[in-house]
Formats: structure tokens, C-alpha cells, sequence
């Protein structure tokens, strides 16, 4: 027969690994959400949108596609916005407001004729990048969203900032300031 303060000691293993377990699943699920916030959010510097002090994140090439767009002239380009979990998540789901750490990227390309096939057109030269980023608190003022423009990777000046979210609010205030939608 055993006593209570054996059986103790045998379960007492099973429960720190089971805790243990526990808490690796919890870092491990929070780790991207919290990555993605350090990186848009870093220190403002030479690299960050004046108003706002959005950066470009480092691994926004990696991130999911959320829809294409073609825009006319006189822009003529080629454009895919991409976006962070939080924001895939969020779109799968139907779910707005967006969360606060959702990041959104558009990038743009100059529309140019394919060499290869007379009826295509490819991504020409990269024309900007634009990012928003959701935090309610910092960005109260515009609607829970920061925002940056770069071309060649640097941001373009107040005056054209400034203009951002006029824009998106004019135009995009039912669906989270937000014009994109998911492709289908």
C-alpha cells in the first residue's frame, strides 16, 4: 500500500512538466504579436515618418498577401498590400475594428508591359512603401492608425503625412479606416 505522501511525490513531476509545457505553448503563441509590435514601433529614428514615427518592418516581404490592386494613371502601378498576423487574423475572421499590433504594408511598383507577353503588365521600378500601424492609444487623433510613406526606403515629408489619414477618413471610416479588403 502507498501513502498520500508517496503518490505526492509521483504526481508532483507530472504537474511541474505539464506547467512547464503550458507556459512554452503561451511564450510561443504570444512571441510573433509581440515581434511585430517591437518592429513597427521601434526607436523613432532618421528611418521613421515624421507625425507618426512608423517604420518600415524588417520582415514585412515574408508576410501573408492580402489583396492586389492596379491604380490608373497617372500613378500607373502595380501594388500588393501584405500584413501581419494580427491583421490576417483579423481579416479571416471579419472582424473589425482591427486589433491594436495590426500592421498593414502596401507596396507599389511602377505598371510596366511584360517583354514576354504583349497582353501582361509586370512590376516595373518600386515607387513607395506605406505602412500602417494600429495602436488606439498613440494614434488616437487619427483613428487608432500611424502612419508612413517612404520611397527608397525613407520617409517622405510632413506635408504629405499630414494628408494620410484625411483620406482614409473621407473614404474608409466604416470599414476601420482601412480601404483594402481581402481577396476573395
Amino acid at each position: 500500500m502507498t501513502s498520500p505522501e508517496s503518490e505526492q511525490k509521483k504526481s508532483f513531476p507530472t504537474t511541474v512538466i505539464a506547467l512547464a509545457i503550458l507556459l512554452v505553448v503561451a511564450l510561443l503563441t504570444c512571441v510573433p504579436y509581440l515581434v511585430s509590435i517591437a518592429l513597427a514601433q521601434g526607436p523613432i529614428a532618421a528611418t521613421a515618418s515624421p507625425i507618426f514615427g512608423v517604420t518600415i518592418p524588417v520582415n514585412y516581404k515574408q508576410w501573408e498577401l492580402i489583396a492586389p490592386a492596379e491604380e490608373a494613371a497617372p500613378l500607373d502601378e502595380l501594388r500588393a498590400v501584405v500584413g501581419n498576423q494580427a491583421a490576417i487574423e483579423s481579416y479571416q475572421d471579419g472582424k473589425l475594428p482591427f486589433p491594436d499590433g495590426t500592421i498593414l504594408v502596401k507596396r507599389a511598383w511602377k505598371r510596366t508591359q511584360s517583354p514576354d507577353f504583349a497582353s501582361a503588365t509586370v512590376p516595373g521600378a518600386a515607387t513607395t512603401i506605406q505602412v500602417m500601424v494600429k495602436d488606439s492609444r498613440k494614434y488616437a487623433a487619427t483613428g487608432g492608425w500611424g502612419f508612413g510613406r517612404f520611397i527608397d526606403g525613407k520617409p517622405v515629408d510632413e506635408a504629405q503625412h499630414r494628408t494620410c489619414f484625411a483620406c482614409h477618413e473621407a473614404r474608409a471610416r466604416s470599414h476601420d479606416y482601412v480601404f483594402t479588403r481581402l481577396a476573395p
